[in-house]
């Protein structure tokens, strides 16, 4: 019985250290699309993929982001401005992508762009508010994703979506959580229909990081306009002490 038991053990270790050293071939062939690489985990994964020698091409929210990543890379690194709520800005996004891969399609998209207010309580935000989260975090992904998908598939590529811990359990109000749950199931039923393609689809759930995305201003403000009479069911120590849980949460600011 425990012969078998490390005869199955040592099988698992082996195969294990076998895939671990697997390496991908002929990286600067190979092109890498990411959104939200102004800051945070989109600016650190532009740069450590360039300096593994893929042709990364780094979409960013502003030019000031773009010419901070430039100068942190090499010249083969790539950035274009794009706005994931925008449909022109998408489509102008995916036309640059394609003259910049030709006819060899895009091996990788990541969608990593995201913000992560209005967080508060469900009850002291408006319609508006979760509709901003949306855009970005779940309808945006979407249409960046559809736009990009026939190069992709075209390069039997691989599509990486930044869900969250959230994505599983709702630690929070607002849109944050509704949109990383989307992403899951979004991300699920693509990797089911692009199997037979050779496509890969994976998320990645981080949990909480403190980046420069992160605080409470959003909770406070919420507060501040929330009326009168939801004031006075909360009261001001529930707002007081929301604060703390609300900064230690997994909720970026904005990763565009």
């Amino acid at each position: 019985m425990w012969l078998y038991l490390a005869a199955l053990l040592a099988l698992y270790l082996l195969r294990r250290w076998h895939r671990e050293r697997q390496m991908v071939g002929n990286l600067p062939d190979k092109h890498v699309f990411i959104t939200g690489c102004d800051s945070g985990f989109g600016h650190l994964l532009a740069k450590q993929l360039d300096g593994r020698g893929l042709r990364v091409l780094a979409a960013c929210l502003t030019e000031q982001g773009a010419e901070r990543l430039r100068q942190a890379t090499s010249g083969r690194l790539q950035t274009v401005i794009l706005d994931v709520t925008c449909s022109d800005s998408i489509a102008a996004a995916t036309a640059w992508v394609k003259g910049q891969v030709g006819d060899r399609g895009l091996w990788g998209l990541v969608n990593n762009a995201g913000i992560g207010v209005p967080t508060a309580p469900n009850e002291w935000l408006r319609k508006a508010d979760f509709v901003r989260v949306l855009d970005v975090n779940l309808v945006g992904l979407i249409e960046v994703t559809l736009s990009l998908l026939p190069l992709v598939r075209r390069a039997r590529g691989r599509i990486v979506n930044v869900a969250s811990t959230a994505g599983r359990l709702s630690v929070m109000g607002g849109g944050y959580c509704l949109a990383k749950y989307g992403v899951e199931a979004f991300s699920d039923s693509l990797r089911r229909e692009l199997h037979s393609f050779g496509v890969k689809v994976s998320i990645i759930e981080p949990g909480g990081f403190q980046t420069p995305l992160v605080n409470s201003q959003s909770l406070q403000e919420a507060w501040s306009r929330a009326p009168a009479e939801i004031k006075e069911a909360y009261g001001q120590q529930f707002f007081e002490t929301s604060q703390p849980s609300c900064s230690q949460l997994d909720c970026p600011l904005h990763r565009c």
